[in-house]
């Protein structure tokens, strides 16, 4: 059995969703301490042309709580007005805004303040939209030592969960190695993701943006595609 294991990210880039769709389970960490300045509460998206972030507002609160523990700040429901007239404004010339705003609208409309509960419905409407069948699990339900890190974590959660197979995105191959994982009994692979490039109006292509904008410019044939145009090493 295949696993991926992320933090939960707010709209991720489609490389997010192509880990997602190469796995059997995809593990989403609920217990982890939030990181400011990461994907947790925020993306990009294309404004007047140039990539432009739209934000999640939290409830002030201590640095040191996990995902989980956190939540959205009371103005909200005034906030998400905002950025549902801002995606409107920067995408309704875009070939699939009726489809895609649809579901968009339903994931930021979504009555819940705390902040990991608010990206899993996310997660599981987005999945859903294109057509991955993946299970997504959260990280706590596990029963393993979670204050465990790095490595032994990753280990512990595939051996709790008879996983034999452990994709990881490109980025953690310095973090990693196959030796180490190899030992026990897990194979692990590395999953970078091809080039990418697709029709934004007129402007200059911008990589690496929100699903939202992948789903905006591209029909859900070329979605699928997408969600495969990737190697693994």
């Amino acid at each position: 059995m295949k696993v991926g294991i992320m933090q939960p990210y707010f709209f991720p880039y489609i490389g997010y969703f192509q880990l997602m769709n190469a796995v059997d389970e995809f593990v989403v960490y609920d217990n982890i301490q939030f990181t400011k300045k990461g994907w947790i509460n925020r993306n990009r998206i294309l404004v007047n042309g140039k990539p432009s972030y739209i934000t999640l507002p939290l409830k002030k609160d201590s640095d040191y709580l996990d995902v989980r523990e956190r939540y959205l700040s009371e103005n909200w429901n005034k906030e998400k007005k905002r950025m549902l007239n801002r995606i409107t404004e920067s995408y309704r010339k875009a070939p699939y805004f009726k489809e895609a705003y649809s579901v968009i609208e339903s994931c930021i409309v979504y009555d819940e303040l705390n902040l990991f509960k608010f990206i899993l419905n996310s997660l599981e409407k987005i999945k859903e939209y294109l057509g991955i069948h993946t299970s997504i699990i959260k990280s706590s339900i596990i029963p393993i030592d979670h204050s465990l890190k790095a490595e032994k974590k990753v280990i512990r959660i595939c051996k709790e969960r008879n996983v034999n197979k452990y994709f990881n995105p490109i980025g953690g191959i310095n973090l990693y190695e196959k030796r180490v994982f190899k030992d026990k009994a897990i194979d692990l692979y590395f999953l970078e993701a091809k080039n990418i490039k697709y029709k934004q109006l007129n402007n200059d292509f911008s990589a690496f943006l929100s699903i939202i904008d992948v789903m905006m410019f591209n029909s859900m044939k070329d979605i699928k595609n997408m969600l495969g145009l990737y190697k693994l090493k």
